[in-house]
Parts: C-alpha cells; structure tokens; sequence
C-alpha cells in the first residue's frame, strides 16, 4: 500500500512475538511519548490487548508492526479490522538492530522499539499485509503442507534406504520404489537376506503376483538373484536394530502417503471451485499438482502486484545485481519466499518436457554454458510474465497466441509456427470462463508488448 493510499493512523505499535509473551511498544501519531507492555500469548489476552485500541482510539485505524507474516499471533489479530498490519521480514529487523546497537545489546522491549522505528519511519518500504479470499488461503495453505508432507517423506525413505543399505542392500534393486505397498509388505515378511532365502520361492513368486507384479521375466530375475546374492553382513548388533527402524520409517511413509492422497483430493476440490482456476491449468505441464501450486502463487488479488516484474522479484527468480565502482556481480535471489521460488522453478522443468519453445529455450541457454538449475530459472523469469498477462486479463494459455506474439517482435526464441491462432476458451471442471474476456487481438498486443 502506498503511503498515498494509506489511512489516516492514529497510533503506531510494533510488537515482538515469543512463544509465551509479547513485548510491545506504542506512540501515538504527533506525540514523541512511547509506552511499553507485555501480553500473554492466550485467546482472551489478545483479544483484550487488541480491543484496547479500539476502544482508546474510537475504532480509527492503528498501524501495527510484527515481525512474522503467518502464524497465531498474526492469525489472531487479522480479525480486528481497525489493525493495519505491517509484516517486517527478520533479516530487515536484525541488521537494523546490528546498526543501531552494534555491540550486539538485544532484548525483547528493545526489539520492539526497534520495529517501531521502521513502521513509523520506513513503512514505505514495508507491505500491507493484505489476506486474500478464504477460498484462496485455504488453497495456499493446502499446496504448502501437501510439499511439506512430501519432504517429510523423502526424509524418511532416505533413512530407510541408509539403514537397508547396511544389512539388505539387494532390496534397492528389486523394487523401483520403496515408499510402495508391496516393498513395504515384503520387508515385513522377510526382512532380511536369510530369512527370504529360506522361503519356498513358489511363495516368493506368488507373493510378487498378489501385489500386482506380473512380469513374469522380471519375477524369474528376482528369484534368480535371491538365489545367487549374498548377505552383506551377518553381525545382528546391527541387522536387528536395522530392521526395527526400517519398519517403523515405512509405517510412517505409508502413513504420510496417506495423508498426502487426502490433501491432493482437498486440492482438487477447492481448485475446481476457484474461478481462476481453469487459467493456470492452460499451461502446458501444469497438471492437478502444479496448476493448483500456480494458482496459489499469484493469489486473486490482482492489485497486489503491478507488474510482472514485481512478482519475478519477489517469488526469488530475478536475479540480484551488486555493483561498486568498476565491479559488478549477478547472483541468485537468497532472500525470498522460498515455496513460491521452488514452485516456478519445478514448474519450468516439467514445462520442458510438455512444450516444445521451452525445450528450446532451455537447450539454448545450456549452449550458452549454463548449469541446469540456472537454464531452468531463465525459463522461470520468462513463464512468470506469460502467467502474469494471463492471470491479470483472466485468459487461459494459448501455445499459438504466444508462438505468434513473438514472431511479431522477431523472437529468436521461440521460432513460430504456422498453426491458427484460435479464439476459444477452455471450460474447466464444468464453468466457463468469464465472459468478460479480450479478444484473440487483444490478447495479441498485450502478449507483444510483455514478451
């Protein structure tokens, strides 16, 4: 929000959160008087707190400072509407602190009066923290865990795959996945070599046929290798302490793809109830995990980012440049939203196998000498401002429309291609899109004057 455009406050506050208890530090607009206190961390007392103001400052509005953008402090006070909440990153706050107090003097009270400082002198540089719909939050929000339950299985199958390669390194190459039912219930069955050797293979054999696994070639493999293999180890100091912890990682990891399969099926349905839904799920690769993610990334408030640029800056896919004197350097983004950067990023991977411009955009910045990652973040930078056009002119991806937009300009990259450029919409999970839409020239001008 632009100081422009910002109410009239009565008072500035700051508060620095904690577990239990928040400091916090207040100065009324026009007056150098500050006062200070404390708050438990509890319903009632932040409702108390947070009621004071409107009752002191007959319910006009009051800019408050917290260095946390989510969270159950944050969550708490967003109900009170005549709270503008101002979130300061924690890396703004600390080095604010490092030049104000450089002999590393710090304590709660001093840290409130600190972030006091910036809302009152350098909101300017500070964003509004502006909640988007329910509907999209919800969305946000489900995306987030869903990744953070996939990280957690990662983890664990990596411990599992450590421990297994100590005593039953053979079981890696017999499944192509370890998370799976089937590994799961093998290794329950017959945890170790030894044991599995000593089981009548016609049992073995039926085994893998009850589970799904029907090559028949593939079968004989297995049999064939358990035949011949040798156990790596026989010491069951280590073996027994082995196989308790590779059950108890695989009872979790079924545990966890459980509760992934529920969040994905949440997903889909809050998405196919999202009016912006069916534009990101234009997009080339997107698909049922990556559309959702896309959608959740730029959110319903249009307002929220002016340009394209603004948004490539702030999901970490713009580089950074320092530059002193004669010397200059070009670096990755540290400083963002890490989800939101990781999101594009995957998403302009898996582009490059379902389009073919990004292939070949791709595959040129590799001839230049880039690494893989840095190729990938170049074709990020590019998809954000087609998914921009398209979210802010609410128009669904259309390979032709761009194709043609960039022979328009001359675009080395991607080369056009004589297909039509058609003037029709899809229609996603049973709506239609709005009918509010450019037309296919318009669309035209605006993609040439983005590309």
């Amino acid at each position: 929000m632009p100081l422009s455009a910002e109410p009239d406050f009565v008072a500035f506050i700051a508060i620095d959160w904690a577990d239990r208890e928040h400091a916090w530090a207040m100065q009324v607009a026009g007056s150098s008087k500050r006062e200070t206190g404390k708050f438990e961390h509890t319903p009632e007392a932040v409702d108390a707190w947070a009621m004071q103001w409107a009752k002191r400052f007959a319910g006009r509005p009051v800019a408050v400072a917290v260095e946390q953008s989510r969270g159950a402090l944050v969550y708490a006070l967003l109900k009170f509407q005549h709270l503008v909440l101002y979130p300061v990153h924690p890396s703004t706050s600390y080095d604010y602190r490092k030049a104000v107090f450089p002999s590393g003097s710090k304590d709660d009270p001093k840290d409130a009066e600190l972030l006091l400082d910036l809302v009152m002198l350098h909101r300017d540089r500070l964003r509004v923290l502006q909640p988007d719909t329910e509907q999209t939050r919800q969305l946000q929000i489900l995306v987030e865990k869903r990744r953070q339950l996939v990280d957690d299985r990662t983890a664990h199958l990596n411990r599992a795959t450590d421990q297994l390669k100590l005593y039953f390194p053979q079981v890696l190459g017999w499944f192509d996945d370890l998370a799976s039912p089937m590994c799961k219930h093998f290794l329950e069955r017959w945890p170790t070599l030894p044991q599995l050797q000593a089981q009548d293979p016609e049992l073995v054999r039926q085994f893998f046929y009850q589970h799904g696994s029907r090559s028949a070639d593939r079968i004989e493999t297995r049999l064939r290798q358990i035949r011949q293999t040798q156990p790596l180890l026989q010491d069951a100091a280590i073996i027994a302490p082995g196989v308790i912890l590779v059950r108890t990682l695989l009872e979790v990891v079924a545990a966890l793809n459980a509760g992934i399969r529920v969040l994905d099926n949440s997903i889909q349905q809050v998405s196919c109830q999202h009016p912006d839904y069916f534009i990101f799920e234009s997009f080339p690769g997107a698909g049922p995990v990556m559309a959702p993610r896309l959608l959740a990334a730029f959110g319903s408030l249009r307002e929220r980012f002016a340009s394209a640029n603004e948004m490539q800056s702030f999901t970490g896919i713009a580089p950074v440049m320092q530059a002193s004197g004669r010397q200059r350097w070009i670096h990755f983004r540290w400083a963002c939203p890490r989800f939101l950067r990781q999101t594009f990023h995957e998403y302009a991977g898996l582009s490059i196998q379902q389009c073919s411009w990004a292939r070949q955009f791709y595959d040129s910045q590799r001839a230049k000498g880039k690494g893989h990652h840095a190729a990938v973040r170049a074709l990020a930078f590019k998809w954000i401002r087609i998914l921009f056009r398209c979210w802010k002119t609410h128009q669904t991806y259309d390979d032709a429309l761009y194709l043609a937009a960039c022979a328009a300009r001359a675009c080395p990259f991607p080369r056009p291609t004589a297909a039509p450029i058609p003037n029709s919409h899809i229609a996603v999970c049973g709506k239609q899109p709005d009918s509010k839409l450019k037309s296919a020239g318009q669309i035209l001008k605006s993609l040439i004057a983005e590309a």
